[in-house]
């Protein structure tokens, strides 16, 4: 039946809903849950490692002011009126004939990390006035950018003129090579940028996404101010920089990270006088979230986040490989790093729509609160005295310190789960080999962040690799008393947990028998036990387990859930110090860490 329009059937015959409507379900269900609380929206409420809440609910009122339309500042909504990102490959190796064959299968753009030498030979074969090209050679970014001029001259095709994409200077580590190009391209080069403000490596110090912005906000002006200084207009400075950021698989805040970018780069262009400035972003799936460990789980990650960067607005995307992790990508793991984008493009349509997030009550109101916090975060380092200077007094490196220590409080009690490691994981796997990476001429200007980069999974993952790395795999005893209905959830539960460092698990069987228990413990060769059943059947066997253990010679009895019970030494449960449980149990097996 076709219902007409005026027709109130059209609506559903849903009851209207309203917030305090919510607000009385939700304290309902928290009392029953034993939660005491006058507000759920402050006991449902989250928090991200840098300080941005994330409510339980968000509506209209949420709404902050409109955002305007694509194309148009503040560019929340997009720096163009229309879909579609460049889809941005890295090569690490002067490799044509990969090179040729991503452009031929749905490669727009090319990053190339090179050495300045090895150009020529990379782009053989390649209509540079076809497509971008984006330099990262560090230190030699100066020689990278010359032989890119000299390659495009031999080339034809409107020759060095017609290059689009970006030279990969930085002004932080050096301001001379990049003031130079910046001048080079506004007078002989049009389509080319000459500098790269890179937020990656705040992210990749374990930072947050408020952090990654406001540091990316010091570092554009820092870059404006070099760029004027060697005699650019305001303007032409702004036309020279390009973003760098981040995308994860919190595909959420990636979204409203790159529109909070866009928004405050654009207010930093109202305020040097030149409005109407668009931020150009390339968003690169982030290196610490990629795991070595199961790497196939890889691809789903960064499908989310180029998904999320494609819906955020970026202008270029980088799927990264994989198996990055592990060396250099072969020609398998590029092609599906390339068919993600081409898949999300094509198939799943994200890009005929332009910011298909608009107008989402949560991801409005995220984009706000990000914006806000990061130019708090923003504004902090400028009183400082700049980038610069709060690179050099240890500012942003503390700032950066301490999110990825609450950060890894997170991962290591599992809150922030890593699938095929500190979740689900396999320790049957096969070891996926690649070849190394070259080692690059580090060059001058390099070294401008006084940090190591993090990947979220190293803590499990060195333990996984001492665990492997022993003639016999350490192992733990799981005494299962009672039926498998009683114990089999637990007994997996600590089963995935001890396996998340690379310790095996032997299960007993079902049994309530002490002696039986104690046998089987025997049998099983190692001097750690956990107890795994019911809480009812730990009432009645678990401090007579524990004694039978004890004397058949456990050194340590773990058990899995509530209670404290005479013989037993620690508990494992959902939120425990799962890294703190790993390293415990190394210790008692006598393995070196």
């Amino acid at each position: 039946m076709t219902v007409p329009p005026e027709d109130p059937r059209s609506a559903g015959e849903f009851p209207s809903v309203t917030r305090e409507r919510w607000r009385e379900l939700a304290l309902g269900v928290l009392r029953k849950s034993g939660v005491e609380t006058g507000s759920p929206e402050e006991a449902l409420a989250s928090t991200t490692h840098d300080g941005v809440t994330i409510a339980p609910l968000y509506d209209a009122s949420d709404l902050p002011p409109d955002p305007g339309l694509p194309g148009r500042a503040p560019y929340i909504r997009g720096s163009r009126a229309r879909g579609g990102w460049e889809v941005r490959q890295r090569h690490e190796t002067p490799d044509p004939e990969a090179i040729l064959t991503d452009l031929e299968n749905g490669v727009t753009s090319l990053w190339l990390a090179l050495e300045p030498g090895d150009l020529p030979a990379a782009l053989k074969g390649v209509h540079l006035d076809l497509i971008s090209v984006a330099l990262d050679a560090g230190g030699r970014t100066r020689e990278a950018a010359e032989a890119l001029f000299a390659t495009a001259a031999r080339g034809g095709g409107g020759g060095a003129s017609a290059l689009t994409g970006t030279l990969g200077a930085d002004p932080l580590a050096d301001p001379a090579t990049a003031a130079e190009l910046a001048r080079r391209c506004v007078a002989d080069h049009p389509g080319l940028r000459a500098v790269v403000v890179d937020a990656t490596p705040y992210h990749d110090a374990g930072g947050g996404d408020a952090e990654e912005l406001g540091c990316s906000l010091a570092a554009g002006v820092a870059a404006l101010r070099t760029l004027t200084g060697a005699g650019l207009q305001a303007r032409e400075a702004f036309g020279q920089l390009e973003f760098r950021y981040a995308a994860t698989a919190d595909q959420f805040l990636t979204v409203a990270k790159l529109r909070a970018a866009r928004r405050l780069w654009a207010r930093v262009a109202e305020e040097c006088g030149v409005p109407g400035e668009p931020q150009r972003q390339h968003a690169v799936t982030g290196s610490a979230m990629m795991t070595a460990r199961d790497p196939w789980v890889n691809m789903l990650r960064t499908t989310l986040a180029c998904f999320a960067a494609g819906t955020g607005g970026a202008d270029a995307v980088t799927v990264q490989p994989f198996d990055t992790r592990l060396g250099l990508p072969d020609a398998f793991s590029r092609r599906i790093a390339r068919n993600t984008q081409s898949l999300l493009v094509e198939e799943a349509g994200v890009a005929r729509v332009v910011d298909p997030a608009g107008g989402s009550f949560y991801v409005e109101r995220l984009t706000e609160d990000l914006a806000e916090a990061a130019w708090e975060w923003f504004r902090e380092i400028e009183r400082a005295g700049g980038m610069a200077a709060a690179l050099a007094s240890g500012l942003v490196a503390g700032r950066l310190a301490a999110t990825w220590e609450r950060r890894s409080a997170a991962i290591a009690r599992r809150r922030d789960p890593i699938t095929g490691v500190s979740e689900f994981p396999d320790l049957g796997e096969r070891p996926v080999l690649r070849r190394p990476r070259p080692e690059r001429e580090p060059g001058e200007g390099t070294g401008a962040y006084p940090w190591e980069s993090v990947h979220y999974a190293q803590e499990y993952e060195a333990l996984r690799d001492l665990a492997d790395a022993r003639r016999e795999r350490p192992a733990v005893f799981l005494a299962t008393v009672g039926p498998p209905a009683a114990h089999t959830a637990r007994a997996s539960f600590a089963a995935n947990l001890f396996r998340a460092g690379g310790i095996a698990t032997v299960p007993g069987g079902a049994s309530t028998d002490p002696e039986e228990i104690a046998a089987a413990f025997t049998a099983a060769g190692t001097p750690v036990a956990c107890l795994c059943s019911s809480d009812r059947l730990y009432a009645e066997h678990a401090e007579a387990v524990a004694a039978a253990l004890r004397k058949a010679g456990a050194t340590r009895i773990w058990l899995a859930g509530k209670g404290e019970f005479e013989g037993v030494d620690s508990r494992l449960y959902a939120g425990c110090d799962a890294l703190g449980v790993l390293r415990t149990t190394f210790d008692d097996l006598g393995v070196a860490r």
